[in-house]
């Protein structure tokens, strides 16, 4: 992961940290990777419900709740002065297929001050029901149509939600079963082995399942570590999903160019996306 931070500072402190000497010559960088593991090693590192006393005259203190939003995903309740605060960013309140739904402060106690993520604040969902049939619907339309589908997906939360589904979709519907799946993100693979040795901080129907086995070991989906888009054998009906999520770069980009000028390939949007990027655009057309 350092690797893809490799971002170095400019000026002659370069020299002085570790940095590569090389960065003294390059205004546009901004830090070497010495500093970045500098700021990894000053991490320290919490459990949900454990409270931190800081030992500070104003009182400070807070423990973490489970956000809801990915694995590991917390929100802080802070104790100061005699006020409390929630923070949190992303987060969740409707359990989905291997998470649970975020947690309220113990005793439902109300905050004196509430700093919370809103990008949807003000939008009405269709229920997850009507969401998932319509994903799982548009999907196979499109394969049984003989094209090609591409997710494009980030490698963290949403892809792993949308490939317990589709798997689930395809267990149950056997005239799918001869279309391949794949899941083509170097990152998103490291993540899924997380998820795979953390499935016990999940719901209750994740560690059901896991009397039975892994549920995040796929039946119907084979992930691809590296992918040569030049050279994926790629005729036939198929579904690959691929990051980035919006496919500013990348592979996904890569495909949704290889793809697009067939009418029956198919591409679906199942994150969110900021503006000015591709996925934006094909969102709002």
């Amino acid at each position: 992961y350092l690797r893809l931070m490799a971002m170095k500072r400019g000026g002659n402190s370069a020299s002085h940290d570790g940095g590569d000497a090389n960065s003294a010559s390059n205004p546009d960088v901004l830090y070497t990777e010495a500093e970045l593991q500098s700021c990894v090693d000053k991490i320290e590192l919490i459990d949900y419900h454990q409270t931190i006393d800081l030992n500070l005259p104003s009182g400070l203190k807070f423990h973490a709740l489970n956000a809801g939003h990915v694995l590991g995903a917390a929100m802080f309740f802070i104790e100061i002065g005699g006020r409390t605060v929630l923070y949190t960013g992303d987060y969740s309140m409707e359990e989905d297929r291997h998470l649970m739904a975020a947690e309220l402060p113990k005793y439902h106690v109300q905050p004196d001050l509430l700093i919370v993520e809103s990008t949807y604040g003000v939008q009405v969902h269709a229920s997850r029901a009507e969401r998932e049939a319509r994903f799982t619907g548009t999907i196979e339309r499109i394969v049984t149509g003989g094209g090609r589908c591409l997710i494009p997906v980030f490698a963290l939360g949403r892809a792993q939600e949308l490939l317990l589904i589709l798997d689930e979709y395809w267990s149950e519907h056997p005239h799918l079963q001869n279309v391949p799946i794949y899941y083509a993100s170097k990152m998103a693979s490291r993540a899924l082995r997380v998820y795979r040795t953390y499935a016990n901080m999940m719901n209750e129907r994740i560690r059901c399942k896991m009397d039975l086995g892994n549920p995040f070991e796929f039946q119907f989906i084979r992930n691809l570590k590296s992918i040569d888009v030049e050279g994926f054998d790629d005729r036939g009906a198929s579904v690959v999903f691929a990051s980035p999520g919006m496919l500013q770069s990348g592979v996904s980009r890569q495909l949704f160019d290889r793809w697009a000028t067939d009418p029956k390939n198919g591409v679906l949007i199942a994150g969110y996306a900021v503006e000015h990027t591709l996925a934006k655009e094909i969102m709002s057309q």
